[in-house]
C-alpha cells in the first residue's frame, strides 16, 4: 500500500509540475503577444519595424522550442514509468 501511495504522490508531483511549465510557457507567448501588440503602436521607420517582427518571430521560435523541450521531458518521464 505504501509504495502506491508514493507513486502516486510522484505522479500527482509530475503532473503539477508540468502544469506549472505549461502555465510559465503560455504566459510567454502573452508576453510576446503583448509586445507585439506595443510594437504596433508605434510611429518608426520601416527598418525599425521590420527589426520589431523579427524580434518577435525570434522570440515566438525560443518559446516555440521552449514548449518542445517541456513536452519532451514530460513525454520520456512518462514512457521511463510505463505510463
Amino acid at each position: 500500500m505504501k509504495l502506491v501511495y508514493i507513486a502516486e504522490m510522484e505522479k500527482w508531483t509530475q503532473d503539477s509540475e508540468w502544469a506549472q511549465d505549461w502555465k510559465r510557457i503560455t504566459e510567454v507567448y502573452e508576453n510576446i503577444d503583448k509586445l507585439e501588440q506595443l510594437f504596433s503602436e508605434f510611429d518608426v521607420s520601416y527598418l525599425r519595424e521590420t527589426q520589431q517582427k523579427i524580434l518577435i518571430l525570434n522570440l515566438k521560435k525560443y518559446a516555440w522550442t521552449l514548449q518542445g523541450l517541456i513536452l519532451e521531458k514530460y513525454s520520456d518521464i512518462i514512457s521511463d514509468n510505463g505510463i
